[in-house]
This record gives structure tokens, sequence and C-alpha cells, in this order.
């Protein structure tokens, strides 16, 4: 079989097209193929599809194929062009590559499956023996094709989380499809106008449909919610973890006060306990469990913070909101009660965004997905030792965590 006709079948190249030469440079580890097509040909105007004549032709292009054992491939063609008669001259397209790539659709795909495996456009590059820059295009053109098919669909529970783009209080908001586990929107900074951008392009259909939206006790994300989603003083639930968390950073100053006061007088008995008082009691490891036991039954400050932490997980088992108001309402007052200004402090806050508390137990959901995919996008950027472009990093998460179909699909 001669060379071009084993090119031909490889590369499944039809009519009109076909290999006209095939030449290999053994020295400099490549491959060099180029096309060429018959005379009398018609070809479909990219835009309209209507069959023309050939105009001329574009300067000879290059693409970059898969690899032909350890040789680098290459693809050359000169582009027939033709003058519609509505849209003008247009450039006609090719069935092996996608305009303005300069990748084959093969070469392509493959990138995006090793950039998939890495999560970084550097391991890809190195092992594809390309450039930054041409990874980094094939990431691109993957998003803005994955995000062009994106249909529009009902999303029945949101979440909102925010992201440190980087130190200095940098941050992105980040919008994902509770059910499906993807990030719908990024968007930066994390402003009212932040989560507003990307209600703004929901029909209002979708907006109709949108069950429950949950997200921290964030005023922005809050107001921006309540102006777009209909009936949204229902349908807001504050994460049940961002609660605790706040409860859990209250006992952790409660601790940290009377640690100091024990110190001054020569009283370390809370010395190096500061995790202990993070584990729910079940959760307790077996080594630490004989000493926080004895710092339990101590006459400690710390231990009855604690305990009001404990006796408030009673509430994500409430089904009714009325009832869980009710629970929260009394939690509050002994909050008040305690003599422990951090206490104190959270329950005033807990107080006054109490009706978006417990519409948790209406709904059951919590911002777990979203720091789940959080937790992945912070992966992403560890092992691409961060990002200095925001629309760089905001291209990763689309691609690593958008749910998106990014494959170029035969012409």
């Amino acid at each position: 079989m001669k060379d071009v006709d084993l090119y031909a079948q490889i590369l499944g190249i039809t009519h009109p097209w076909f290999v006209a030469d095939v030449k290999l440079q053994a020295g400099s580890g490549r491959v060099d193929i180029w096309l060429d097509h018959k005379s009398r040909v018609s070809w479909a105007c990219p835009e309209c599809g209507c069959e023309l004549a050939c105009r001329d032709h574009s300067e000879e292009r290059t693409w970059r194929h898969l690899d032909t054992c350890q040789f680098k491939t290459f693809i050359h063609a000169r582009i027939p062009r033709v003058r519609c008669p509505e849209h003008g001259v247009r450039q006609v397209d090719v069935p092996w590559a996608e305009p303005r790539s300069r990748f084959t659709l093969l070469m392509e795909r493959l990138v995006i499956d090793v950039l998939t495996e890495c999560a970084t456009v550097e391991g890809a590059r190195k092992l594809m023996r390309l450039s930054w820059d041409e990874v980094y295009g094939v990431m691109k053109r993957a998003v803005r094709r994955g995000m062009a098919r994106k249909k529009q669909r009902q999303i029945r529970y949101l979440g909102v989380d925010e992201k440190a783009f980087r130190k200095g209080h940098s941050y992105m908001t980040v919008v994902c499809d509770l059910i499906r586990g993807s990030v719908e929107f990024v968007a930066e900074e994390r402003k009212t106008a932040s989560l507003e951008e990307y209600f703004r392009s929901l029909t209002p259909e979708q907006l109709e449909t949108v069950k429950a939206v949950s997200m921290d006790m964030w005023s922005p994300y809050f107001l921006a919610t309540q102006k777009w989603v209909p009936d949204a003083a229902g349908k807001i639930v504050f994460d049940r973890f961002h609660v605790m968390k706040h409860v859990g950073e209250a006992v952790d100053r409660v601790r940290r006060q009377e640690h100091k006061g024990l110190l001054a007088e020569k009283d370390d008995t809370l010395k190096g306990t500061k995790y202990f008082w993070l584990y729910r009691e079940e959760n307790v490891p077996d080594k630490y469990r004989a000493r926080f036991e004895t710092l339990r039954a101590a006459n400690l400050k710390t231990a009855k913070a604690w305990a009001m932490k404990e006796s408030l997980q009673a509430l994500w088992e409430y089904l009714s909101p009325g009832w869980a108001k009710r629970f929260l309402r009394k939690w509050c007052s002994w909050a008040v009660r305690s003599g422990l200004p951090p206490m104190k402090k959270v329950a005033q806050t807990l107080r006054s965004h109490m009706d978006n508390i417990v519409t948790f137990c209406r709904h059951r959901i919590t911002n777990g997905v979203a720091e789940g995919l959080n937790s992945k996008i912070m992966s992403i950027k560890r092992r691409a030792c961060g990002y200095r472009n925001r629309d760089n990093f905001k291209a990763a998460i689309y691609f690593f965590c958008g749910g998106l179909d990014l494959y170029p699909y035969p012409r």
C-alpha cells in the first residue's frame, strides 16, 4: 500500500479531498501530509449551506494531527473560498478540523482527554509536546463549545458560594447545580451584582422553577436572590454547615478567652485542646476521649459553650419550620443568658437570620455539593500553582467542573 493511500485511510479523507503527498523527515522527527481536492467541485457556504463553485484558495494552512508512532504529524492544505450572494467571500469548512483551529479534531479530542486526566495545562503540554498557549487554546475552545451547546433547562436547587482567587480578599462567586453537581456560573467578586449577573441570564420560566437556593449568610447574595427569584423568602436556605461553623468559631473564642484567664493563674488545663472542641461527641477520637471526658466534667466555660453547640444539632432534625423556629428561639435565649459574650453574639446573628435558617426543614438542602466543587477547584488551582489571570481561572473551572460537552464533533 502506498503511503498516500495509507494516510488517506488513517485520516478518513473522502471525496473531494485526497492525500497528494507524504514526506517523512526522520532527522527532525516529523511527518508532513499534503491534502488537495479535485477540480470542478461545488462547496457549501459555511453560513447558509448554499452550493457554490470555488472562487480561490486561502494560503496554505497547517494542522497538528495525532503522532505517527514517535513522529509529530502535520497536515497541510489550501482551503477553497466561495463567494456567497448573501454572505460574501467565505472560507469553506474542512472535515478534519474546526474553523480557526490549528489541530485536527482527533488531536483536539486527545488534548482534552489528557487535560482532564492531568488537571493542569502544564502537565498536558509536556505530555503532548505542545506549547502552553496551544493547550490553553484547546481548553478555551472546548469551554466556548460546551457553553454554546448548553441547553436551557430547569435548575431546581442552586448552591451559591465564594471562592478565593488569590490572597488579599480577592474572591469569585461560584453558582452550582446541587442536583447535577456542576458549576453553572462563575463571576468576579462576591457582590450583589455578581450573583445578579447569573440570574439575569435565566429566563422567567427558569427563575420560576427554582425551588431553593443554598448559601451562607452573606448579605449581597441574599439581596440578589430576593430581587430575582420569585417568592425567594421561602426559598433561601442558609447552609447548616455555615451556621454550625459560626457557632464552632464562637466556642473557640470562649476557649481562647478562658485559656488566657487560666494561664494568668498558672493553670494550663486548656492547653493543646483547641481541636477537641471542634468534634461532635460521637466523633471524638478514642485516644483523646479520656481527657475530653475529664474536661467536660470540669467546671469550664468552654465545656458549657461546647454543650450548647452540641444541643443545636437537634435543630436539623425538625421537619416543621414552625417547630424548628420555636426550638431555635429557646436556644438563642439560652445562649444570651449564658454569660458567654461570644455565644451571645452568635445567638443574635442566628436570631436575625432565623427565617432562612429554618427553611432547611422544608427543602433539606445544604451547600455540601458546592463545598465539594470548591475543594476540586482548590485542587486545580494548587496543581497549577495559582492563576494570575481571572479569565484563565474561570476557563479552568468551567472545563473541569462545568459538566460541559467539550469534544469537537466530526463535520
